[in-house]
């Protein structure tokens, strides 16, 4: 990211470290990388995605529940099931239930 800070995928980067303070436990610092993201790309769903659940896993429950209206628009009808289904085979059991039960806190719907 210092080797190329106009980089027009800059967004990816910024999400992968959300993504990588998320799994150590770095919640706040993950919100600010997750940010930085959506400043580039204000409807990545990955870094939406993380919003939501580091708020619940933060036990932020309104700024979960924003984001989740927000991520509800970007993905239509999505549910635990179908979250289940798509990141299911990319990501470690242990991963895949923190998101999951960040995400149920926040409301979202099992199918």
């Amino acid at each position: 990211m210092r080797l190329s800070p106009l980089d027009p995928l800059g967004y990816m980067f910024g999400c992968g470290l959300a993504f990588a303070h998320t799994i150590a436990g770095q919640y706040e610092e993950a919100l600010m990388w997750a940010d930085r993201s959506l400043r580039e790309l204000p409807r990545f769903r990955p870094a939406v995605n993380l919003k939501v659940i580091l708020y619940a896993l933060l036990d932020r429950m309104d700024e979960a529940r924003q984001w989740l209206d927000r991520l509800q628009e970007v993905v239509y009808g999505l549910t635990i099931a179908g979250f289940r289904e798509f990141l299911g085979p990319m990501l470690a059991p242990e991963i895949l239930n923190l998101y999951l039960g960040a995400l149920r806190k926040a409301g979202l719907p099992e199918a």
